[in-house]
């Protein structure tokens, strides 16, 4: 698995349109939080539950049109739960898998916040909220 920070994630995906960005995050965080502009949401896991969903892969494959050797970026909120997913994809077959370093709000401060320091939003780059 490679790892990018934010900025030379989009640079790749402005390098390869065909690469897929996806949002491994709850449905909640991607629509009220925001996300990257083009992002594809599948859910890691997901309340009420927090189970990971055991199709995740599956939807993966739906997305890049089972070409597993596709690039495929996978974006959270600060790059933990991309990590496990981007994990389960090279084992589910996937050949380009890229974490994307920081996710989308970056690392907690030290009063505890998201966004001052890192992630995809503070490093200015496209995003939209639903």
């Amino acid at each position: 698995m490679q790892h990018l920070d934010p900025s030379a994630a989009y640079a790749l995906r402005q390098q390869k349109p065909e690469a897929v960005l996806v949002d491994c995050r709850t449905e909640v965080e991607h629509m009220y939080v925001g996300h990257p502009v083009g992002a594809e949401h599948v859910a890691w896991q997901d309340g009420p539950d927090w189970e990971i969903d055991p199709e995740f892969a599956d939807k993966v494959k739906r997305l890049v049109k089972k070409d597993l050797t596709r690039p495929v970026l996978i974006i959270c909120r600060s790059g933990h739960r991309s990590l496990s997913a981007g994990e389960a994809l090279e084992a589910a077959g996937f050949s380009d898998v890229i974490n994307v370093l920081e996710g989308f709000e970056g690392p907690l401060d030290d009063d505890f916040h998201r966004g001052t320091q890192g992630g995809w939003r503070f490093r200015g780059l496209p995003w939209q909220q639903s």
